[in-house]
């Protein structure tokens, strides 16, 4: 049994949180934490799938140029090659679940 309290935890990006809820080169699991008005880097995955599901709070996806605000207990698909963005423009934390497969692992293309 893993949660969020026993999860191995890492920072990323702008004083955003993780915690591997697994961690396997065939599929990931990560529970994630956005502080209000910070975003990830623009990037896409050229093998990977990824899941997101917002748990709490309003997350912004910026999918291929379309933006989806996702509220708690919404989720988006995010296909191998689309150009993504997660970001929090809220004024308060988003807490999701990104399920990826396969891991995203040396697989991230960030776009400048």
């Amino acid at each position: 049994m893993i949660s969020k309290a026993t999860a191995e935890h890492y920072h990323w990006g702008e004083q955003c949180d993780g915690w591997h809820l697994l961690k396997r080169s065939d599929m990931s699991i990560i529970h994630e934490r956005m502080p209000p008005e910070t975003k990830e880097v623009r990037h896409y995955h050229c093998q990977s799938r990824q899941f997101f599901l917002v748990l709490n709070g309003e997350l912004t996806m910026e999918l291929e140029g379309e933006l989806h605000t996702l509220s708690a207990h919404q989720g988006i698909e995010i296909p191998p090659q689309a150009k993504h963005q997660a970001q929090n423009l809220s004024p308060h934390a988003v807490e999701f679940v990104v399920i990826s497969h396969p891991t995203t692992r040396g697989d991230r293309i960030d776009i400048a």
